[in-house]
């Protein structure tokens, strides 16, 4: 990471960037860099269990709360957030909204594009996220010649970590360590107070995780890391 690396997380609903890849945002913000955040929706009808024990809750009161909560925890990342309030369970992309989504994309013109996995058999919402980033991708790389539209630069295309990765074909083959800002991931995690049962858990994974890349790296000061799935493929230029 690097103060040129402008970093784009899409994610289907306000919380998943938080528990997923809060390490990576902080990282690239932390070297200098520019992350910004896309909440497709607030999560507000299928994820937040503990605010709908409350007696007379409403969907308008857990977007309130839930925006706050991802708000918060995007500033201590030092990112922008953006939600598009498009709604989940299920989550629905048309064709104006995806239109809006490859537009952002192509303004922003990201170093590095984050989302969810290509299927979860516990979540509808997470594949359609997937669907949309990956369309909104190769809208706005266009078929490699002259078009109509701007085109940008390919970004990097990783996929993070999903809840039960072992259950949705994740496989992991990119490592990112966040020993250095591992204070901020669970700072921002700590803000998640609709989730807070998901502080730990998400914890543990980025301690668990570390084993292969410090055994990869041989670096055994790799504390904590954030498992990826890299989709483009990685151009270099020598060893």
């Amino acid at each position: 990471m690097s103060e040129a690396t402008t970093l784009l997380v899409i994610s289907a609903h306000a919380a998943d960037f938080v528990w997923r890849a809060d390490g990576a945002i902080a990282t690239v913000t932390a070297a200098g860099g520019v992350a910004k955040l896309v909440a497709l929706s607030y999560g507000e009808r299928g994820e937040p269990g503990e605010l709908w024990k409350e007696p007379g809750q409403t969907e308008e009161r857990v977007k309130a709360i839930r925006r706050d909560e991802a708000e918060k925890a995007a500033e201590i990342l030092g990112a922008v957030l953006e939600p598009l309030d498009l709604g989940d369970y299920p989550l629905e992309v048309n064709r104006v909204a995806q239109e809006g989504l490859t537009q952002r994309l192509r303004d922003f013109a990201p170093t590095v594009l984050l989302t969810h996995a290509r299927e979860d058999p516990f979540n509808p919402d997470y594949s359609v996220a997937y669907q949309v980033t990956e369309k909104a991708r190769q809208l706005t790389m266009g078929a490699g010649v002259a078009s109509a539209f701007k085109t940008i630069k390919p970004p990097d295309f990783l996929l993070f970590e999903p809840h039960q990765p072992e259950l949705c074909g994740f496989m992991p083959n990119t490592f990112l360590d966040i020993t250095a800002v591992f204070d901020k991931k669970m700072a921002a995690m700590a803000e998640m107070g609709a989730q807070g049962y998901l502080k730990e858990y998400y914890a543990q994974r980025a301690g668990t995780g570390v084993t292969m890349p410090g055994g990869f790296c041989g670096n055994a000061a790799i504390q904590h890391a954030e498992a990826f799935q890299r989709v483009s493929p990685a151009v270099i230029q020598g060893w």
